[in-house]
């Protein structure tokens, strides 16, 4: 396992349940993402199965279901999934890293990545999304979230006021890097969301949605 993700499951398994506790559902959500959310599972067709991809505690598998999906969670953090399966069991959710997905190729219609790319190195950062349109079937769509931005930050100074001494590193990209990455794949994007901060936020935000093609 990469040295990054060593860090990045220590993190979570640390802080799950303060995690799922606090955000329960979509309450970080502004109205733009979640209709960029169903605007992707429009994408997809009829009762698509969809992985969502860095799952977390599994606070967005209920809203890939009430859109009409068969939602799959995996997540880095065994304590995350512990979370997810509690908290969300009437959705299957697994332990696995993104760099190497444990699924067969073409078996998803969509792959969910909800600001789960953030703690993914820029070195590693081709392979996870090669994993991603590997395990999506032709004509499938992936959709990625994360902070717009440069460089990396450390987030986990921000648990310390709940008790927890963690090092958890985020890696902001512009969508202009990360565009590029998903054609090199043959994943052309379709739809981009851009937006400045809201309320607390410091970064703004990007979400982002490619096509796998069928030919």
């Amino acid at each position: 396992m990469p040295q990054g993700e060593e860090l990045t499951r220590a993190a979570y398994d640390t802080v799950a349940d303060l995690y799922a506790d606090t955000f329960t559902a979509t309450e970080p959500e502004q109205p733009l993402e979640l209709a960029m959310v169903d605007h992707f599972v429009a994408l997809l067709g009829h009762r698509p199965r969809v992985l969502d991809a860095g799952c977390g505690a599994g606070r967005m598998l209920p809203r890939l279901a009430v859109r009409g999906c068969r939602p799959h969670g995996v997540d880095l953090s065994p304590e995350m999934v512990r979370r997810a399966l509690a908290d969300h069991g009437a959705y299957p959710s697994t332990v696995g890293s993104l760099t190497d997905l444990a699924f067969a190729d073409d078996e998803f219609d969509g792959v969910f990545s909800w600001y789960s790319t953030i703690h993914t190195p820029d070195a590693d950062l081709d392979r996870v999304l090669a994993e991603m349109a590997r395990v999506l079937r032709p004509g499938g769509h992936l959709l990625l979230a994360f902070q717009i931005g440069e460089g990396v930050r450390d987030i986990g100074p921000g648990f310390a006021a709940h008790g927890h001494q963690v090092t958890l590193l985020r890696y902001h990209r512009r969508v202009q890097d990360v565009a590029p990455r998903l054609e090199r794949l043959g994943m052309p994007v379709v739809a981009r969301l851009e937006r400045g901060p809201l309320g607390s936020e410091p970064d703004p935000q990007a979400v982002v949605i490619a096509r796998r093609p069928t030919g």
